[in-house]
């Protein structure tokens, strides 16, 4: 950890009390305790430490009675509370949540990683990870070594556990092998699909998590008049496009059809919006607390002298990605390539920069770069980008993440 926490443990387990104050201790972390619930409450209060970290399952008041009066403290409202239990359970995990807790670890804890969950938990950070910039195919070579080339896929993990992904291009077997050196077990994620273009969804029988018993996914995104996404995925992996089918998975694996529509994941609310692209595409708003991450792939938004602008649908785009920390959106073409692929579904450099401008974008992400661009086209886009936010007087910052790299917000 980069910082000194206090931290209270609050277990009935006096020999797992001792491990954590031997790890975070060896952290340089300020580490009080008490084996009783009902004494330490009083204790937690008087002190006020950075984190609480509650066990489930104890004699007189239980984690979650405990946790509920802690967060009826307004002195506590800056203390992040964490349960860390045997007790692996969705239920119990999200009343855990909605009790008030900041995280849920899940024992027996991995020494090697406690540190750097609960620093992430307290610094509550929403990790951006791109896995796949380009778009159409996959451009493997020397001409895309410093952005990489592969196809559309990015994560967001939260400080809670709850961990996104965004579209299944040939990136998400990059974060398969993340996941897998990680040994993460077991795994729970939602896979949002933008759209079954297969650039968005040929390489998820390559996402080794989803053959592995004891992982749960939930994979989203529209389904296509009476196609559903259990079938959109399950088509590509018949036999006959793929000689492994769906049924081979071995975590549990539930598919959910999404329309226009909000909802809400363990208090992260998911706003969803039909796109400029052939067939059935929706983009997707995350909104955390006070922090706002738009993915907005494939688009197109047509100049004012197209025939095909539409003033209506620019600003609800617009209303849509008003205010975001991070805007990941389409910018397949140059101004000049654009001119001859009209009609593609697919946007510019200044019609994105227009956007993200008009948004109050914060920060602008370039995404689906065309199949035919190097890294030396796409630093020429991001130029681009950045005279003509200079030229506005635009605060709205701009960036070509590469494969790989992570932001946090």
């Amino acid at each position: 950890m980069n910082k000194n926490y206090k931290f209270f443990i609050v277990d009935d387990d006096r020999i797992f009390i001792n491990v954590l104050v031997k790890f975070l201790g060896a952290e340089g972390q300020t580490v009080l305790f008490n084996t009783s619930s009902v004494g330490a409450l009083p204790e937690i209060i008087e002190q006020k430490p950075d984190c609480v970290l509650l066990d489930m399952m104890m004699p007189d008041m239980d984690g979650l009675e405990l946790l509920k009066k802690l967060r009826s403290e307004p002195d506590l409202d800056a203390t992040k509370i964490v349960i860390i239990s045997g007790k692996s359970y969705e239920f119990d995990r999200k009343r855990a949540f909605k009790f008030g807790a900041d995280g849920y670890i899940t024992k027996p804890i991995d020494s090697q990683k406690i540190a750097a969950q609960l620093q992430r938990i307290i610094m509550d950070k929403i990790e951006l990870t791109f896995w796949g910039v380009h778009g159409t195919l996959p451009v493997p070579g020397s001409t895309t070594i410093k952005y990489g080339g592969n196809t559309s896929c990015i994560s967001l993990e939260f400080s809670r556990s709850s961990f996104f992904i965004f579209d299944s291009g040939t990136g998400i077997k990059v974060l398969s092998d993340h996941l897998m050196a990680e040994k993460r077990q077991p795994m729970e994620a939602k896979i949002f699909i933008s759209h079954p273009h297969w650039d968005h969804i040929n390489a998820l029988p390559f996402f080794v998590p989803l053959y592995i018993p004891g992982n749960d996914f939930e994979i989203c995104g529209p389904a296509h008049s009476d196609i559903t996404m259990h079938e959109l995925i399950s088509g590509q992996m018949d036999g006959v496009y793929f000689p492994i089918k769906i049924k081979e998975f071995g975590a549990s694996v539930h598919f959910r059809n999404l329309k226009e529509e909000e909802f809400d994941i363990d208090g992260i609310k998911i706003k969803t919006m039909l796109l400029n692209h052939p067939g059935y595409c929706l983009g997707y708003r995350v909104e955390y607390k006070d922090r706002i991450v738009c993915y907005i792939t494939d688009n197109e938004l047509y100049p004012e002298s197209s025939p095909f602008y539409n003033e209506h649908y620019l600003n609800q785009l617009t209303e849509f990605v008003m205010d975001a920390d991070a805007l990941i959106t389409d910018c397949t073409y140059t101004d000049k390539e654009y001119e001859s692929k009209i009609g593609w579904g697919h946007s510019s450099i200044s019609q994105v920069v227009d956007l993200a401008h008009r948004a109050g974008v914060k920060v602008l992400h370039l995404f689906h770069h065309d199949l035919n661009q190097t890294d030396a086209d796409i630093d020429a886009k991001l130029e681009t980008a950045h005279a003509l936010l200079k030229e506005k007087g635009s605060s709205t910052i701009c960036i070509a993440p590469k494969e790989k790299e992570l932001f946090k917000i």
